[in-house]
């Protein structure tokens, strides 16, 4: 059986890439993927802490966070597919939508 402990540990590891992928990337997509890891990252703490202290709560969290996660990725990729059309491109360096 595998200790609890390596489950935090992996889920720290991949929110720490998550987060520097999500800095150093500069594309829309690359960015949003980052943001997919770090939800999935908490989702791995969730259900480690649930099996850990032996509750179902951790598991109900995950399913309504892989639920927003599904909605999320719809409208996420809707948004940068309308960027991409009006801009040519999905670097973010490029966005300056919100400039009056």
């Amino acid at each position: 059986m595998i200790p609890g402990s390596y489950f935090f540990i992996l889920s720290v590891i991949l929110f720490i890439l998550g987060v520097i992928a999500f800095f150093v990337k500069r594309d829309l997509i690359t960015q949003f993927l980052s943001i997919e890891v770090m939800l999935n990252a908490g989702n791995l703490a969730f259900i480690a802490f649930a099996r850990a202290l032996n509750s179902l709560h951790g598991q109900v969290i995950v399913f309504f966070i892989i639920t927003v996660a599904a909605a999320e990725a719809a409208v996420g990729l809707a948004i940068i597919l309308l960027i991409f059309r009006q801009k040519k491109t999905i670097k973010s360096e490029d966005m300056n939508l919100m400039k009056g």
